[in-house]
């Protein structure tokens, strides 16, 4: 099983200009090595038969003749291979000459697309030679003694793989074939090019590839021609890139004197589930594509067993690692302060209620609360910090919810829950001693009960604290923590939380403030409703009951942005947790992450308002609209029958 992974390459032979028999060797070199390592479709750079700096010489008879029975050679000569190959050469069709992308597989020529945009200024003369895909008018192209498709917009396609092929310059466009490709169907685009190198000119062009991948939700594949080009005026540094959907996954390094031979796995599963969620992909397509495309088929050559990853599997796909993550926290903070101060200023509050445990949510929620009061020129202290000291309150989390209230300027106000909680229990004739899910969840709704009655009485605003994982499990009492008048982490994942809190105390807080955010850091998540063991130390430790949040952060990701099915996220995490978790235990965590979050959607069919962050977000109003009532029965079933 693939998992909806093909494996490309890029790859960048050295080559002897105008020497056609040298030049084949070496492509055939790297055809045969990238079938080794399982390569499923490989590209060459731009007339790469020839090399691209032949100049006049492509006016040459000889030159003509003998790229082109180099090519039939190649082509012959790879027969044993079932790879798609697509190599570069000039091609003489009729009276012209074209610039000519030729792919072929088991030693059948199967289509040629013709270059479309032919550069003829400053060190560019293509024009001088070539002819425009745009001024042909044959449908058909002679090689030897048989003809091929031949058209800009042919569409090479294998099962769920669908493959378009632009060349070099057609990329630079306003409206590259490839964007046109993409519309007709095309999830895997290749460009085969021979791009110098300019100052500057190669950080632009990486740019462009991802934005171009992004644009048509695809993966592309870019081979650049490379050392043996002549340098009369130019020089060219080889350039293989692979990205996905605006990702870069892998590209060579430049200014070698070796060749190149870059691999990837791009994800047609999830670039087609992009471009199904995303109605607007479409838009205008009858409009815009040409009147037929030109289908043409290949058969995808097959992998045996799991697919061999070379890509990264990210297991925190929420967090950025390096300067990524500093610029993502402060990005989320503001988000979040836009929201919660438009929030408070359309109510005219005049204050915040923030319920603080000592525990990282109600921490994130407080540090949002006080920089939306900083940015709206409120003092802090009209900021209600409010801790509920219950049956399970430890003293460590205690202390940290009132020094952290007390260092950051916030009004401090405690109110125990306890004799409360005994009044309930009496009233509702329930055994204090026995530790049930009544016990829990009367604790966590009296809190909320006393949060929202302050605010009342104080004009102000609750403010949510429940994040976006315990969201996904259902790991929230009903009309308890699950309620605030407006939630800032509702779309905040548990292992990002953690970060935020670390990053706020590295940057943003005093000493006192630091120490205390990084002892929160440090302490075992718990909804302390149960009480501390013999020695006060935390006895209910959420990720032992529900699973590492880590884990479930990966499954939810996975889940709700591509729509992966159980089997494929089992697979990812296998590969992304490799080191950190057995087959069992994630299968284990995998079940129990589909079976709550069926479970206990109508807890989201009713979450207050609260900003939207990242690309996944389990709003009713906005990304998940689920029935409360949907069953999980087919998404077990997929679980269980794991190996």
């Amino acid at each position: 099983m693939n998992y909806g992974f093909i494996k490309v390459a890029a790859a960048v032979p050295h080559v002897q200009v105008a020497d056609c028999s040298y030049n084949i060797g070496q492509i055939e070199s790297l055809i045969r090595q990238a079938s080794e390592k399982g390569v499923q479709l490989i590209a060459f750079p731009e007339l790469s038969v020839t090399a691209y700096t032949c100049l006049d010489l492509f006016a040459q008879q000889t030159l003509l003749k003998n790229a082109e029975q180099a090519l039939l050679k190649l082509v012959n000569d790879t027969a044993d291979l079932n790879l798609l190959t697509i190599v570069g050469a000039p091609l003489v069709t009729d009276n012209r000459l074209i610039n000519a992308a030729i792919a072929f597989q088991s030693g059948k020529i199967i289509g040629v697309v013709p270059k479309t945009y032919l550069p003829n200024y400053k060190e560019f003369q293509e024009q001088r030679w070539f002819t425009s895909a745009t001024e042909l008018w044959d449908k058909t192209i002679s090689i030897g003694n048989n003809a091929y498709p031949m058209n800009s917009h042919l569409l090479f396609t294998s099962g769920q793989v669908k493959v378009g092929i632009e060349i070099c310059e057609d990329l630079w466009v306003p409206v590259p074939p490839s964007s046109l490709l993409a519309m007709e169907g095309a999830n895997i685009l290749v460009n085969i090019s021979a791009s110098n190198e300019l100052i500057g000119k190669h950080h632009y062009l990486r740019s462009l590839i991802c934005q171009q991948s992004a644009r048509c939700m695809a993966g592309y594949v870019y081979a650049s021609a490379g050392f043996g080009e002549s340098s009369t005026d130019l020089v060219f540094a080889g350039n293989g890139i692979i990205a996905e959907n605006g990702n870069l996954l892998e590209e060579s390094p430049r200014f070698t004197m070796q060749e190149q031979l870059i691999i990837s796995e791009i994800d047609v599963e999830n670039l087609q589930n992009d471009r199904r969620v995303n109605t607007s992909f479409m838009h205008g397509a009858s409009t815009l594509l040409p009147e037929e495309t030109i289908v043409v088929p290949f058969a995808l050559s097959e992998t045996s067993g799991d697919p061999v990853l070379t890509r990264p599997i990210d297991p925190h796909p929420f967090t950025p690692s390096g300067d990524a993550l500093k610029e993502r926290c402060e990005e989320i903070f503001q988000i979040q302060v836009a929201g919660l101060a438009k929030r408070m200023v359309h109510t005219h509050s005049k204050t915040a209620v923030v319920g603080i445990s000592g525990g990282l949510d109600s921490t994130l929620a407080l540090l949002v609360t006080v920089m939306t009061f900083d940015a709206l020129g409120i003092p802090r202290n009209q900021i209600l910090g409010i801790t509920m000291p219950g049956f399970g309150t430890t003293d460590r989390t205690y202390t940290n919810a009132c020094d952290l209230i007390r260092s950051l300027g916030v009004t401090l106000k405690e109110i125990s829950i306890k004799d409360a909680c005994l009044q309930h229990f009496k009233d509702i004739n329930h055994d204090p001693s026995v530790h049930d899910v009544t016990y829990e969840n009367s604790q966590a709704r009296e809190r909320t009960q006393i949060l929202m009655d302050v605010a009342n009485q104080e004009n102000g605003m609750v403010i949510g604290t429940g994040d976006l994982s315990e969201l996904a499990l259902g790991w929230a009492t009903y009309n308890g923590d699950h309620m605030s008048m407006y939630g800032v982490n509702g779309s905040i994942p548990k292992t990002l939380v953690k970060y935020l809190v670390e990053w706020v105390a590295h940057n943003r807080v005093d000493e006192a403030s630091r120490a205390t955010l990084l002892d929160i850091v440090d302490t075992p998540i718990s909804p302390e409703l149960i009480p501390a063991d013999e020695n006060g130390n935390i006895k209910q430790k959420t990720e032992d009951l529900v699973g590492p949040y880590e884990l479930h952060d990966f499954f939810l990701y996975h889940f709700l942005r591509f729509g992966s099915s159980p089997v494929k996220i089992y697979f990812l995490a296998q590969q992304a947790f490799k080191d950190n978790y057995d087959k069992e235990t994630i299968k284990k965590w995998l079940y129990t992450f589909f079976r709550r979050f069926f479970q206990q959607q109508f807890k989201r069919s009713c979450l207050p308002d609260g900003p939207k962050v990242g690309s996944v977000s389990l709003s009713p109003r906005g990304d998940w609209r689920m029935p409360s009532d949907a069953m999980a029965t087919l998404w077990l079933k997929e679980i269980e029958a794991l190996d």
